[in-house]
């Protein structure tokens, strides 16, 4: 049941959404961009709102610089009624209760809260975590909660007889693109109104139009960086960190402990796995969304899972952020080493296919893809025998699987030591190698015969 707010109700909030960022050269560029936007920009697409055809929106709201310019300026410009929507996704670093006061007291209709922490971890990331979810290697896709965000959203519309869906997503990045693709799969007949797409205003300019309208924003001229958090990771963009030939300044912003000051024994984390989840830390069962909560700290404490990453966006662009995944990192690393051991060769080899397309298509906002579904069919069905306990060595920024084991693993220790003790028949050997090799001996034997 979604929980609603009132300006005379108290309330409970979550979750930053999406920044503002303008990649390129400064300056000219810059210029020549927020001119062009301003004159030019125009609605070719049908589901994109009209000023005048929308009577109320649900905004997509974080309590930062972005959604909280925008509650102000679509009341203005729009002309319509806001309703704000914040998910408590098991944020890292918010002040939830700051954030819950705000939307209100800068003219929300209603305010709305979803708890689903719970729901996104089981409905989510369990995906994820069997699907081993990353894009390029490094980026464990914490964005995976915009398709949350987008279906508790239309819930949201149809309970409030809204019309339009609302977000501060920047022209340039992925989000636009999850959260508008999510919403038209789910409700063809939704409008959108994408703030950042049609106003013309940079990030200084952003602060300019807070300062001026007495909006309280949680980021200053002097700290420039744009941050979105759940608990499956925290993003940084913006400031020098667009700047790739410049070395970020993350003692600024990172929550993750810096290296220099992580201790200096390190710490063994046992990791229980049943059907390719993880449902016990250390030996203590817990659901999900606890047991990540849980790895998230463990992981902090050893500066686990920071990543600097230029990554290719949707849009075509290239561009860098610093991702914090603690958590992420120790139970995908756990996951991907058990689920090897129980997999033949032949599953190993077409999983990594299925686990790099699985990343492309979360990352690339084809969640709701008919694929999308058949490939998280195959990692549950492969997922059933990826049952075990995983131990997991925690230093220096490091989560290293050190030891496992597992009733269904593919391995034999008599087989396998190079001890006397062995029942391998190493007879087979030769006659194996002499077959295996064959069509590498003939093809070479040619090539020489053809070469004289």
């Amino acid at each position: 049941m979604v929980k609603e707010m009132r300006p005379d109700m108290p309330l409970f909030f979550g979750e930053p959404l999406l920044g503002t960022h303008f990649w390129g050269k400064p300056l000219l560029e810059k210029t020549i961009l927020e001119e062009t936007m301003s004159k030019s920009y125009q609605k070719v697409s049908s589901y994109e709102a009209e000023k005048g055809s929308v009577k109320r929106a649900v905004l997509l709201y974080s309590g930062g610089l972005d959604t909280s310019c925008i509650l102000k300026w679509i009341q203005d410009e729009y002309q319509i009624e806001v309703v704000t929507l914040t998910l408590d996704l098991g944020q890292q670093v918010d002040d939830l209760k700051a954030i819950q006061k705000k939307a209100l007291a800068l003219g929300a209709k209603a305010a709305y809260l979803l708890d689903v922490r719970d729901e996104f971890a089981d409905r989510y990331l369990s995906y994820a975590i069997k699907a081993n979810g990353t894009y390029q290697y490094d980026y464990y896709i914490s964005t995976i909660s915009r398709y949350l965000i987008a279906e508790k959203a239309i819930e949201v519309a149809a309970q409030e007889k809204a019309d339009a869906i609302a977000h501060g997503c920047t022209g340039k990045g992925n989000d636009q693109i999850r959260i508008e693709a999510a919403c038209l799969a789910l409700k063809p007949d939704i409008k959108i109104i994408a703030t950042v797409r049609e106003w013309a205003l940079g990030r200084e300019e952003e602060l300019d139009y807070a300062q001026q309208h007495g909006i309280e924003v949680p980021v200053r001229h002097d700290f420039p960086y744009s941050s979105d958090d759940n608990m499956w990771g925290v993003t940084w963009e913006s400031g020098e960190i667009e700047d790739i030939s410049t070395v970020p300044k993350i003692d600024q912003f990172l929550t993750v402990t810096p290296i220099e000051k992580t201790p200096d024994k390190p710490e063994m984390v046992e990791i229980t796995f049943k059907e390719g989840l993880p449902v016990a830390i250390n030996g203590k069962s817990m659901k999900l969304a606890s047991l990540i909560k849980e790895a998230n700290l463990l992981g902090a404490k050893h500066g686990v899972g920071v990543k600097y990453m230029v990554e290719d966006r949707v849009v075509g662009l290239k561009v860098r952020g610093i991702y914090e995944h603690p958590g992420a990192e120790i139970i995908i690393s756990a996951h991907r080493k058990l689920e090897a051991l129980v997999s033949t060769r032949l599953e190993n080899e077409f999983k990594a296919i299925v686990d790099l397309k699985w990343g492309e298509l979360c990352y690339g906002a084809q969640w709701f893809d008919p694929l999308m579904g058949d490939l998280n069919a195959f990692c549950a069905n492969l997922n059933q025998r990826v049952n075990g306990t995983v131990k997991v060595k925690l230093f220096k920024g490091k989560a290293e699987v050190v030891a496992l084991e597992s009733p269904y693993a593919i391995y034999d220790d008599k087989l396998a030591t190079f001890m006397k003790d062995y029942s391998f028949n190493q007879n087979c050997s030769a006659s194996f190698i002499e077959l295996y090799s064959l069509q590498m001996k003939l093809a070479n034997q040619k090539i020489r015969e053809n070469a004289q």
